[in-house]
């Protein structure tokens, strides 16, 4: 077991995937799981290795793919229903566990996300400082441009000698940033918008953002991707030395970062909402667990209406008698 998800570890950093190493801290009572068990879970909610049976596990999945999406690690504490709030509860999240064992368990949840990806397209000195920035922040970093000079570029992770973004791997938490200062701003913006990059800025001044932006709208470049663009790129710092330009850049960058909006995971309506609605879970009506719908395993229609189960001996129990656990709702 410890092979297979230190394994599976592995080749999710060599693929550049996210994934969240879960582990157990402390558990009391009676419990699947002992203190140690971890796993791996990814994106799409597969797990490698063991941190619990059916009930723990669906509630796992869960705050893993949370964590995934916001790049926070928690704490997740699951106790019978009578347990909840009788523990620490600062930096926990708190779930009634409904199974018969009645035991507690922590479990730690560690998001491993890759390196944030900075593009920086041009080959003057804004995007040299930005290169040297975004190295020292631990970014990794790219170098787009036809004219680039590789000996003032040496920093960069690659240098891409055109302006085909497919030879990249472009993430929603890609920073895309276009100071070729009407070199090719243009044609760079137009391949820029159309990759999945959350942030796509242009460093220029708003007359001649105007113009090219007048430029792409002719060029039949959708509304929706124009309204990405940002412009003028970065915080408002009042500098004007190439410095203080990438820095303000940079500070942008890191800004949206932090709030949630530069994430490798699918795009977040309502950042640091997490309603049970905004999530798509339901409720077991037999456990009363919460159990995400996208990845639930365990459902059955009943009068037309889909029920969402934590595990297969709910989803058993509902099926045999379901008028006494909807008599509950």
């Amino acid at each position: 077991m410890l092979n297979d998800y230190l394994e599976a570890a592995r080749l999710l950093r060599e693929k550049k995937q996210s994934f969240v190493l879960a582990t157990v801290v402390r558990t009391r009572g009676h419990t699947s799981a002992k203190a140690g068990a971890k796993a791996i879970v990814t994106e799409d909610g597969s797990l490698v290795g063991w941190v619990g049976g059916s009930c723990a596990e669906p509630t796992v999945i869960r705050e893993s793919r949370n964590a995934l999406r916001d790049g926070q690690p928690r704490l997740i504490r699951l106790s019978p229903p009578e347990e909840l709030g009788k523990g620490p509860k600062e930096g926990v999240v708190e779930v009634a566990q409904t199974c018969v064992s009645g035991g507690t368990l922590e479990i730690y949840i560690e998001p491993h996300l890759p390196r944030p990806h900075l593009v920086a397209v041009g080959h003057l000195p804004v995007t040299e400082v930005l290169v040297n920035l975004g190295k020292d922040m631990g970014y990794e970093v790219t170098v787009m441009s036809p004219q680039a000079d590789a000996t003032k570029f040496a920093r960069a992770d690659r240098l891409v000698e055109d302006l085909d973004f497919s030879k990249l791997d472009i993430r929603r938490d890609t920073a895309i940033v276009v100071a070729s200062h009407a070199n090719y701003d243009e044609e760079a913006l137009e391949a820029a918008l159309a990759t999945e990059a959350a942030y796509v800025s242009l460093v220029a001044s708003r007359e001649r953002a105007a113009d090219v932006i007048q430029y792409l709208r002719q060029s039949r470049v959708p509304e929706e991707q124009l309204s990405r663009l940002k412009n003028p790129a970065g915080i408002e710092l009042g500098g004007s030395t190439p410095e203080e330009i990438a820095l303000s850049i940079m500070a942008e960058i890191v800004m949206l970062r932090r709030q949630g909006q530069l994430t490798p995971g699918p795009a977040q309506e309502g950042v640091g909402e997490a309603t049970p609605a905004k999530r798509g879970e339901a409720t077991d009506p037999v456990c009363g667990m919460s159990v995400e719908m996208a990845s639930a395993r365990h459902v059955f229609e009943h009068g037309g209406e889909l029920y969402y189960f934590c595990c297969s001996g709910c989803q058993r129990s509902f099926e045999r008698e379901p008028k006494s656990y909807l008599v509950k709702r």
